[in-house]
């Protein structure tokens, strides 16, 4: 099985491997900013296709421009991209056409079960540049400089410790890489009660949150199918 088959790796020889193991992941810090935010998540009775029902349907933004999504980004052959926070997995294939063989796709979680989800995909699908990767709440675990873009895709409100996920996306991307921050707009007065409970701060919060992990903000691109999200550009200093 391709997970276990990389754990071993890391724990054989964690130099080489793009693939941190747990043990190198720092301690959780003290304070979360948005404690029991992935409580849900965490169920080890979660069930997947509740999941699927809920994130792969027209009503959801990034669902309908996936296609605009992906377009954006700009990936080419040979790149290495982290999908960061995966969830059901809507990316995976998509992203493995994009970088074709000579790139790579981490597919990550924390959710133990959507991990499982992308290695049967990717098995399903044969996709051979696919790695399922179960990260910490605030680390990837990936190998530094080990990946060319992060994709965190309204999944940036879910990171309980962002400054230490932050750097640690930071580590793993090569110097010049880009990261892509898509959320909800959250706007008193006009955003839906949802977001306005769920979603913990703004788009202006969020950028001046991941500027000051080092990285420089590049653009924001407008999106046809977005009315509710946001997609935000930035480079790694």
């Amino acid at each position: 099985m391709r997970v276990l088959l990389f754990a071993l790796l890391a724990l054989i020889s964690l130099h080489f491997s793009p693939v941190m193991g747990q043990e190198s992941a720092p301690s959780t810090p003290a304070q979360s900013v948005k404690p029991g935010i992935n409580q849900k998540f965490l169920d080890p009775e979660l069930d997947v296709n509740e999941w699927i029902k809920r994130f792969e349907v027209e009503s959801r933004e990034v669902f309908r421009g996936r296609q605009q999504i992906v377009k954006q980004l700009k990936l080419s052959p040979g790149n290495r991209i982290a999908d960061v926070g995966a969830g059901t997995g809507l990316f995976l294939e998509p992203f493995s056409m994009a970088v074709g063989n000579k790139g790579w796709v981490y597919s990550l979680d924390i959710v133990p079960k959507f991990v499982e989800r992308y290695e049967k995909m990717a098995d399903i699908l044969n996709l051979t540049n696919v790695t399922p990767v179960l990260c910490g709440q605030n680390d990837i675990r990936l190998a530094p400089g080990s990946i060319d873009v992060a994709f965190i895709c309204d999944v940036y409100h879910h990171f309980e410790y962002p400054a230490a996920s932050l750097a640690s996306i930071r580590k793993a991307l090569v110097p010049g890489g880009q990261l892509i921050l898509i959320d909800f707009e959250r706007i008193p007065g006009t955003s839906r009660e949802w977001t306005l409970g769920h979603v913990r701060a703004g788009k202006e919060v969020f950028r001046k949150e991941v500027e000051e992990a080092g990285f420089e903000f590049v653009e924001e691109v407008k999106l046809p199918a977005f009315q509710e999200n946001y997609f935000l550009r930035f480079m790694r200093k």
